[in-house]
């Protein structure tokens, strides 16, 4: 049985033998890993092809100075997992509560090595398929009507062994370094190679190319042994917490910002790099000059034979000698393993380092070929999380979802709940979803109205940017309307020349909330489903289309938004308009007085009361509601006095029965009839 089985996941092509599966995933890090995770729980067949020994190849050797720049929060005041998972920056994940990234590390930015242990512990514990030491050096097509996607890939490694799947995962990251070729770049050294150790340093004058948390990395490791360093790079610093983007510079490597204003021989610098050129003496100093200087001179002749720009301005800023330059310009994704027939072709303008992907992270060339990872940052760049883990362990399960409903007719996972809990599910999910909160405007929760507004399926964390294709992508359908709850920053509030700690910055007030600047959640209405034009006509700088009616809940101070006033008032009476129904709470005796007093009773009233749902009261509730104003107090007094003993305790008992209270948690027995 052993033999006939493997003799049937061969396939013989010409004089080739390849192994098949119907998924492959190329490359065990973060996101080759949590791909394979959510494979092994739906039960497919796949395989993931890694070319080192261990998982997490990249973590062995980046950051070069083995410190993360991902927090890794121990508390957050919480016990609600999902809410904890919007500060944990590092963990995967997965059913297994020990594969957390806190039980392995305390520190709030963790070692890489500790990342290395992690990946290796998830990919074991959890008996993921991975097939270590084989790294694919040739992927092509093979056209096949019969296959999932008209085509099924091939796959070759370094051993010549073959392989043939239906679906392509690719999470190989981006690791080939950027390189700037100029006239003397023979002379930098690069990130990937250069010395760990400062006293390597000492006394040395320094340039860095660069000026992202790779250079910033280098050059605190450095400070305080150099004469002095340098960097310089084609824009000017952009600061994470201006940009609100987590690959700009972080705080944690800034010591240079802070010895350049503060005047202490360092600084930065703004030219294109393709412009410069390095000129090397006689003594092995380094000497900054300009490409244009070189033109129509023999480079070889010397530096005597040379005009450096201090020649013509003698104040030139790079005009003293580098005794080193590295080049710390990031890393690009390797392309040279896909054959042109995958049409597998590089972005365009600042994105050009990642492939061409469609907002779905399928590639734009080969249908079936999707990309994961940090390799899909082109569809959310200076945008949102995409390009780290705590953002793509999410887009990478939105990818599996689609893959199960394109090739096994696994619906999008829903929830469907009659409309009085509406207004509950959308606080509940914005107050603890880590999707929504680490991938704000790209992930989104879909509401889906069924007919007549008396239900809702809630969809969760759904790529926006597919949202014209919600029908054919999840299996579900929006024939009445949907609202898209989705996490967003002020319009104007991020950027690299923002002020983000001006005065009057936060926004408190719930009519002003559509002017909140910090994060905070933003309830998009349509009708009808929005088009794939008005998703290319939308706004510049929209997730969205111009929707039909739409709510910002004001930003709260702890991200908490729970305040009844504040958020959830606003936000039920927004609802209300949209739908044109009642959506609010009330007690049987409000239910029964509308009974006779109005030709449509609140959906509340007809989902609970009607249908003879409720709680059984009780002496202590009946007094709390009297108490509280919201029951008429009926206990009967003391005045006949011909009425036998126990009377009065047996009309309070027929009353206490029958008063009938909707079935709902204790802490919303709110009356809202004066709201």
């Amino acid at each position: 049985l052993g033999l006939a089985l493997y003799a049937g996941s061969l396939c013989a092509v010409g004089d080739a033998t390849f192994l098949y599966h119907d998924y492959c995933v190329l490359g065990a890090g973060p996101a080759g890993l949590q791909a394979a995770y959510f494979l092994q729980q739906a039960g497919r067949d796949y395989v993931v092809f890694e070319r080192s020994h261990a998982p997490g190849s990249f973590f062995a050797l980046y950051p070069r100075h083995r410190k993360l720049i991902s927090i890794n929060k121990q508390y957050t005041g919480k016990s609600n997992s999902e809410f904890n998972l919007r500060h944990d920056w590092n963990s995967l994940l997965s059913h297994d509560r020990r594969l957390l990234f806190r039980r392995y590390s305390r520190d709030f930015f963790p070692a890489a090595d500790t990342m290395v242990r992690y990946l290796e512990d998830f990919a074991s514990l959890l008996e993921l398929r991975v097939q270590y030491n084989t790294a694919i050096v040739h992927v092509t097509l093979e056209r096949d009507g019969q296959a999932w996607n008209g085509h099924y890939f091939l796959l070759t490694d370094q051993d010549r062994k073959n392989y043939k799947c239906s679906s392509l995962l690719v999470a190989t990251g981006t690791w080939v370094p950027n390189v700037v070729n100029f006239p003397g770049s023979e002379y930098v050294e690069g990130y990937e190679t250069v010395s760990i150790n400062p006293e390597d340093f000492a006394g040395q004058t320094v340039l860095i190319l660069g000026r992202g948390n790779s250079a910033f990395e280098t050059a605190e490791n450095i400070l305080g042994v150099t004469n002095f360093i340098h960097m310089v790079s084609r824009s000017r610093v952009r600061l994470s917490w201006a940009t609100h983007y987590v690959g700009d510079l972080r705080a944690i490597n800034n010591g240079l910002l802070d010895t350049y204003q503060l005047k202490s021989l360092d600084g930065l610098l703004e030219g294109d790099l393709e412009d410069l050129a390095i000129v090397k003496d006689r003594k092995g100093k380094l000497h900054i000059t300009l490409r244009f200087y070189l033109e129509n001179r023999n480079f070889s002749a010397g530096i005597d034979s040379i005009t450096l720009p201090q020649d013509e301005l003698d104040n030139f800023a790079t005009r003293a000698p580098y005794d080193r330059v590295i080049r710390c310009l990031g890393w690009k994704f390797d392309f040279s393993i896909y054959n042109r027939s995958l049409n597998l072709m590089p972005g365009k303008g600042n994105i050009k380092k990642y492939p061409q992907i469609k907002p779905s992270y399928e590639s734009k060339g080969t249908r079936g070929l999707f990309v994961l990872g940090t390799a899909s940052h082109s569809v959310d760049f200076r945008k949102s999380a995409g390009g780290f883990i705590h953002g793509f362990r999410y887009t990478t399960r939105a990818v599996h979802r689609l893959l199960e409903n394109r090739h096994h007719g696994v619906p999008w996972p829903s929830t469907v709940s009659p409309i009085t809990q509406l207004t509950n599910s959308i606080i509940k999910r914005v107050n603890e979803a880590s999707g929504l909160y680490q991938m704000f405007s790209v992930l989104a929760d879909i509401i889906l109205l069924r007919e007549n507004a008396t239900a809702f399926e809630y969809l969760e964390e759904y790529p926006v940017g597919i949202l014209a294709e919600l029908e054919i992508q999840t299996g579900r359908k929006a024939p009445n309307g949907l609202f898209v709850i989705i996490m967003e920053y002020g319009r104007n509030f991020s950027g690299a020349d923002k002020d983000v700690f001006y005065y009057n910055r936060a926004v408190g007030e719930a009519q002003h909330a559509w002017q909140s600047n910090f994060l905070h959640p933003v309830i998009y209405y349509y009708k009808h489903l929005p088009t794939e034009r008005e998703m290319r006509l939308r706004p510049p700088e929209w997730p969205l289309p111009r929707p039909d009616a739409i709510h910002h809940i004001v930003e709260d101070f702890l991200t908490e938004w729970t305040a009844p006033n504040a958020h959830i008032l606003p936000l039920r009476r927004f609802l209300e308009n949209c739908l044109g129904t009642d959506l609010r709470s009330f007690f049987a005796e409000s239910c029964f007085l509308f009974a006779f007093t109005r030709q449509k009773l609140p959906a509340f009233c007809q989902q609970g009361y009607v249908r003879m749902q409720g709680l059984l009261g009780s002496e202590g509730l009946r007094r709390h509601a009297v108490q509280a104003g919201l029951l008429q107090d009926y206990t009967p007094t003391d005045s006949s006095g011909d009425r036998p003993p126990d009377s009065h305790d047996r009309s309070q008992d027929q009353l206490l029965r029958d008063h009938v209270i909707p079935v709902r948690p204790l802490q919303h027995l709110v009356n809202a009839k004066d709201e």
